[in-house]
């Protein structure tokens, strides 16, 4: 076992680390505000190498894995969680043509992401679904050699921005997952239009949307996998993808931490700072156990990503483990901070309001709880 990064982790860990304290922390505040997403940030990430990283080399790209992907999420994370969902949502939307996708198909989408700045999406949940991802509304049907697509879905990062979404839809409504299929629809194909879902509580400098499909036509050229391969692609993309959700919500929980301890330092009370009371220790003390025991668990759920080894039930934990623990971080940052801690003049209360979603998206945390139960009882 050996826990030290190498020379060129470490430099991309340090690569992040200053592109999150120059190009995001001084303006997430006002993007939070303004509820839009900074598309300068995302060109930026693209001119110094930190978006998109997972595109296959044969396809353009730099070929990063899950390790290192993860290195990325938790410093971009640590300044906003919001622009760090803009940014790894479009790894979300890679994901599937990385899975089910040929090697043709991965050079004909993503190698233009790799030319400029551009982003995908991954469009499972609707209106009326999310947990029971199986049971979806939207459907395609064959006609020719063309899908048509027709549906809704909901709740989609990047929804109508991104320069491809992976649309999951059914092909028969009684079929289940065995109906299922997985289409890469191009944001420019007709009959496909969003909405902006406005007043989120938090992570509001990504764009989160509803999607619409009115005879969506692709070329079934743009077909994932086979004809009921749709649901196995969408879970096997959720076992890779929540990983990088737990290392964002170990970047967040360092934030609350750091942003804590200066205050304590700062902030009197009784004649002396407040950090010296152990009332307040114990706070830091615990958003030091979780931080440092979340970052193992999800660094080896991307270890064995990248060992091709099953990992949806580490993951599972990572993600479950890691968003509540930074959820309880950015709560005792609030608590450490008072009243000021309230208010937006301080960036704990955004914390907060940010990793809420966490323990949402890409799977709920109940059913995170679901596979981990079924992976123990098998």
């Amino acid at each position: 076992m050996d826990f030290t990064l190498n020379d060129e982790q470490r430099q991309l860990q340090q690569l992040a680390r200053d592109f999150t304290r120059k190009e995001i922390i001084p303006i997430a505040s006002e993007y939070d505000q303004k509820e839009e997403l900074p598309w300068q940030v995302v060109e930026k990430a693209f001119e110094v190498g930190l978006l998109n990283p997972s595109i296959p080399e044969h396809a353009g790209g730099l070929g990063l894995g899950m390790f290192d992907e993860c290195l990325i999420g938790e410093e971009i994370a640590y300044g906003c969680m919001g622009i760090y969902t803009v940014l790894m949502a479009s790894e979300l939307g890679i994901a599937p043509i990385l899975i089910g996708g040929t090697e043709e198909q991965q050079k004909r989408f993503l190698t233009p992401l790799t030319e400029k700045a551009g982003l995908a999406a991954f469009a499972l949940s609707e209106p009326n679904n999310g947990s029971d991802a199986a049971a979806m509304g939207t459907t395609a049907v064959l006609d020719g050699d063309e899908w048509v697509i027709n549906g809704t879905k909901m709740w989609i990062s990047n929804g109508g921005l991104a320069e491809i979404t992976v649309v999951f839809a059914t092909t028969d409504k009684q079929g289940g997952h065995k109906a299922t299929v997985a289409l890469v629809v191009p944001k420019d194909a007709p009959g496909f239009s969003y909405n902006k879902i406005k007043h989120k509580l938090g992570q509001r400098a990504s764009l989160t949307s509803e999607l619409v499909f009115e005879n969506v036509r692709v070329p079934k050229e743009n077909q994932l996998g086979g004809l009921g391969d749709g649901f196995k692609i969408a879970m096997k993309t959720l076992d890779k993808t929540r990983i990088p959700v737990a290392a964002g919500s170990v970047g967040i929980a360092r934030r609350a931490m750091e942003e804590s301890v200066k205050y304590a330092k700062d902030r009197e009370a009784f004649g002396k700072p407040i950090a010296q009371f152990q009332a307040i220790q114990f706070k830091l003390a615990e958003m030091a156990i979780g931080i440092e025991t979340g970052r193992l668990m999800y660094q080896k759920a991307a270890w064995l990503v990248d060992q091709g080894q099953p990992h949806g039930f580490e993951s599972a934990i990572a993600k479950a483990y890691c968003s509540e623990m930074a959820f309880s971080a950015a709560n005792e940052g609030i608590q450490i901070h008072g009243g000021y801690g309230y208010v937006a003049e301080y960036p704990v209360e955004k914390l907060l309001r940010d990793v809420k979603l966490n323990m949402i998206y890409e799977g709920t945390n109940e059913i995170q709880r679901v596979v981990i139960s079924r992976n123990l009882l098998k």
